[in-house]
């Protein structure tokens, strides 16, 4: 049975104690609009990290330091008010990262078993509808492999991905799946992040399958490693969907 948790703590605002919040500037930047006309942007930060900041809060995913040759210095970042982790795989939970992203107020929300390596955080199953804020809502929704020979990686019921609902501007953040037919069932969507990393997610064709069921008005591959993705956009130029490709490798 699904389940909706009610979580109201004050999210600290930087801005209200008198810091400004600032993204270091060499990471790419895509600016929305929400539903009352305040903006939201998102930062591309690497592979399945990603920053929104929003009204003076910061929302980091999966924030890791290290990933491949790449290094994030997350001492140069602003505190963050909630952190995301979709499951427990080195290229999403990264103590370190978490640990320098964390202040007394932070929220933190992921699964049962990333909860029980950090010895803290808000668990959420599948199904599961957590409200934090009048402006910030979040759905659990699943993230599993469905290819023979790769089930181990990421196994049903046990990662999510997760659906935000900021302002009235709706993100999906679908972790490590494969087009799962659950997404039959995500509507509305804004701004969906599908990965694109066989053996381990999708590949192009699970991508553009996902992409035209879901039909997000703006799709971000992430998660993509050296795999293939500047197709994409003339794949799904008759879908309505607007591919946008930053740094996700």
């Amino acid at each position: 049975m699904k389940k909706t948790l009610f979580f109201l703590p004050l999210l600290l605002c930087l801005v209200a104690c008198g810091q400004t919040l600032s993204v270091p500037s060499q990471y790419e930047t895509d600016t929305f609009i929400t539903k009352s006309g305040k903006t939201l942007k998102i930062h591309a930060i690497v592979h399945a990290s990603i920053c929104i900041e929003f009204d003076g809060n910061m929302l980091m995913v999966d924030p890791v330091t290290n990933l491949g040759d790449r290094t994030i210095d997350y001492s140069n970042f602003p505190k963050a008010d909630v952190i995301f982790v979709t499951h427990e795989h080195f290229d999403h939970l990264d103590k370190d990262a978490i640990a320098l992203l964390s202040q007394s107020k932070t929220q933190l929300i992921t699964n049962r078993r990333c909860a029980n390596q950090l010895g803290r955080g808000i668990v959420m199953a599948n199904g599961d509808r957590l409200v934090l804020e009048s402006w910030l809502t979040v759905e659990a929704v699943p993230a599993y492999n469905t290819t023979e020979g790769h089930l181990q990686f990421h196994p049903k019921n046990r990662d999510n991905g997760f659906i935000l609902t900021i302002d009235g501007l709706r993100i999906y953040i679908a972790g490590d799946t494969e087009d799962i037919p659950e997404m039959a069932d995500i509507k509305n969507i804004d701004v969906a992040f599908l990965p694109c990393n066989q053996p381990y997610t999708m590949t192009v064709e699970q991508l553009v399958r996902a992409a035209k069921t879901i039909k997000p008005k703006v799709l971000f591959p992430y998660h993509f490693g050296k795999t293939k993705v500047d197709d994409l956009p003339a794949l799904l130029k008759d879908e309505g969907v607007e591919v946008r490709i930053r740094h996700y490798e």
